[in-house]
């Protein structure tokens, strides 16, 4: 990984961290998808696929989405069935003295959506969680867009 520019070497890290999602990396006023990433969310998304320089002989694929319409996409790629990650910047680039610091502030999954305007006006969200201990089973459901919920145990 030294090969790579210390803004990617730090995407790398991150992306590693969060393998099965796609990752919404904040570069300004954009989110940047990079690698597998970029292609898959440049086809799901319909936005065109470009490249970045990455301290290597070739261009990272790159696609992205300005940081205010980040929900629209969000919201499309959950209801493909899609995680998303959004890395944050942690700080003003301003003030920053090396590459801005950034983290996955949330982790947005097709059962976890909670917000009204991502949700689907006339269809249920689930989210349900099994536990075993011993020979005994806890079930609990919630309707994350009506507020029900439902436990047992066994």
């Amino acid at each position: 990984m030294a090969e790579f520019s210390p803004m990617m070497q730090h995407y790398l890290q991150t992306k590693e961290e969060y393998k099965d999602c796609i990752l919404f990396y904040r570069l300004g006023d954009f989110y940047e998808m990079f690698f597998d990433d970029a292609i898959t969310a440049s086809r799901e998304l319909e936005l065109t696929l470009t490249g970045r320089e990455c301290g290597q002989e070739e261009r990272a694929p790159m696609c992205g989405v300005p940081f205010h319409a980040a929900e629209i996409y969000t919201a499309r790629l959950i209801a493909k069935g899609y995680k998303v990650a959004i890395c944050e910047q942690l700080e003003d680039p301003k003030q920053a003295k090396g590459i801005v610091k950034r983290d996955v502030i949330r982790v947005i999954t097709p059962g976890t959506v909670i917000e009204s305007n991502l949700l689907e006006e006339k269809k249920n969200n689930y989210i349900m969680s099994v536990y075993k201990k011993g020979i005994f089973f806890g079930v609990s459901v919630c309707d994350i867009s009506t507020g029900e919920f439902y436990a047992t145990r066994h």
